[in-house]
């Protein structure tokens, strides 16, 4: 049997300040200090440990940061991220239908220390919505898929295409429509159409944006927005107007709802800028006034293996 090839996926180490004069004259309380060096210290010593793990396998693989990654993911039989749920997000852009992903949790929140801080700063460290494994867990969860004893899921990604024509990356949480500036009203028009026939009334919008996600971005911005989990295999699509600006009584049931897997949604952008914002702020698409950008589930879609968890609820 031929060596399985890998790909380890990092996150950098350099995100957070080291003690120093710059450090100190940015937080004068030093426990937060302490507190992000040892963020850094225990994603560094996440690297350390899983480079380590792959030593000791019969596996080829090669490591990258992932502000580097620049290519297509290809040639490879499995990729694995370190970091938090943004170095999963940022693979799969590079990623097409055919390498699974699986993502470890290098600095995982801890609730005593959230607690513990909670009258001074926010210590809430990675969620790791989508990472199968931690540092505690990543050898076994990485002998399971070797041996053969873990499938990974399927995930729906949404694609996006501006003016008929498709954009290159796939959105596997959200996408945000809105205006460069967010203090700037954002003002659109859309309709969710099936086999080319509208499924509901035009609705024109003033608001700050329009969020779309997907299954598996439900639980993320779409939530805090007021939006509903959605089962982490569904092929549909959800939506919510942000912030609508006093919308007719009649299209108000109309802010919020889904786009089935064989919908589209048709969105007309009426603003001298705009931006499309793909799984946060780094991936972004320029528009102009009059672009029209169609939204879909028809991407191609993302094999990641998942939290055991998941695997036992509908969520």
């Amino acid at each position: 049997m031929p060596r399985r090839r890998l790909l380890l996926l990092l996150k950098p180490l350099d995100v957070y300040p080291s003690r120093g004069s710059n450090a100190q004259s940015r937080f004068s309380n030093p426990r937060i200090l302490s507190y992000l060096d040892n963020r850094r210290k225990v994603h560094k010593d996440a690297i350390n440990y899983c480079q380590d793990i792959l030593r000791k396998k019969m596996v080829d693989w090669e490591s990258i940061v992932r502000n580097n990654l620049c290519c297509p993911i290809r040639d490879v039989d499995l990729v694995v991220t370190v970091g938090g749920d943004g170095t999963l997000l940022q693979a799969s852009h590079f990623m097409d239908d055919s390498v699974p992903v699986l993502g470890v949790n290098s600095d995982p929140t801890q609730m005593e220390e959230v607690e513990k801080y909670s009258s001074e700063f926010d210590a809430t460290r990675s969620t790791g919505f989508l990472c199968a494994a931690t540092v505690n867990t990543f050898e076994q969860v990485l002998e399971n898929i070797l041996e053969g004893r873990s499938s990974p899921s399927k995930l729906s990604r949404m694609s996006i295409c501006v003016n008929s024509k498709l954009l290159s990356t796939y959105a596997l949480n959200d996408v945000l429509i809105a205006h460069p500036c967010p203090a700037t009203v954002s003002w659109f028009s859309f309709i969710i159409q099936e086999n080319g026939k509208p499924t509901c009334p035009l609705v024109n919008c003033r608001s700050s944006g329009l969020r779309v996600s997907t299954a598996a971005g439900s639980t993320a911005a779409m939530l805090s927005a007021g939006g509903f989990a959605m089962p982490i295999t569904s092929q549909d699509l959800q939506y919510i107007v942000r912030e609508p600006i006093a919308p007719r009584e009649a299209i108000t049931s109309l802010m919020h709802g889904t786009i089935k897997s064989n919908q589209t949604m048709d969105v007309t952008w009426f603003c001298q800028k705009g931006l499309i914002y793909i799984d946060g702020s780094h991936v972004n698409h320029q528009l102009q006034l009059g672009d029209s950008i169609t939204l879909s589930s028809t991407a191609p879609i993302l094999k990641v293996f998942l939290p055991q968890h998941f695997l036992s609820s509908d969520l």
